[in-house]
């Protein structure tokens, strides 16, 4: 329970929150501010974890930069219409570098899943670097979730371009790039939490062991 605890308080933080933030702020203060204060919660996560836990949070530091790719590319364009679209394909990049990243020895989604190892316990960090050198079937696991998140990130943003170019009314245009972009994330948060308890209790039936995916 402790350990969902930390998933649930995760995505609220990462996802919820922003969300709120960026609704309340976008009728008065327009979509840049609005997106602005939507990164004011991650930021302050991130500071939460470094101060008390001397952890860095390796999801809301993604959360965080495709937020701030997406707010850059608003403050540098001017025209409305050009602004919309050009948001997503230029955050699309993380979900690009995702899919390179399975070119590398390490890729990206090993580094959220050792963060996430050391929120749910001071060694986990350490633990996690010993399976991965120790454990022949998780750099697998660790390369199918990259490849889920990398696809996911890409679809996400691909969508959104699309609907911002093609939907006429831009001020709903923008609501439903933000829904789509939060939600996508939502998304595969939730599967991976999905996919990791079931390699665990998968592992576990089958050795007695439970640990990094099963």
């Amino acid at each position: 329970m402790k350990i969902r605890s930390r998933y649930l308080s995760a995505i609220a933080v990462n996802f919820v929150v922003p969300w709120v933030a960026y609704r309340l702020t976008l009728p008065h203060y327009g979509p840049a501010l609005a997106l602005a204060a939507s990164m004011v919660p991650l930021v302050a996560w991130i500071g939460w974890d470094l101060a008390r836990f001397h952890h860095f949070d390796a999801l809301t530091a993604l959360v965080l930069v495709g937020t701030t790719l997406s707010l850059v590319t608003m403050l540098l364009t001017d025209e409305s219409r050009k602004r919309l679209v050009e948001e997503p394909l230029v955050s699309g990049i993380i979900g690009l570098c995702l899919l390179l990243s399975l070119t590398w020895r390490r890729p990206m989604v090993f580094y959220l899943a050792r963060s996430t190892m050391a929120r749910e316990s001071s060694d986990g960090a350490a633990v996690f670097e010993k399976s991965w050198s120790t454990r022949p079937d998780l750099p697998g696991h660790i390369r199918l979730m990259t490849l889920v998140w990398g696809l996911g990130t890409t679809c996400e943003n691909l969508l959104r371009g699309y609907l911002d170019w093609s939907w006429p009314d831009q001020q709903w245009a923008l609501v439903a790039s933000r829904v789509i972009a939060y939600g996508f994330y939502a998304g595969l948060t939730a599967w991976t939490v999905w996919y990791r308890s079931a390699r665990i209790k998968k592992g576990a039936a089958g050795s007695g062991s439970t640990g990094v995916l099963g």
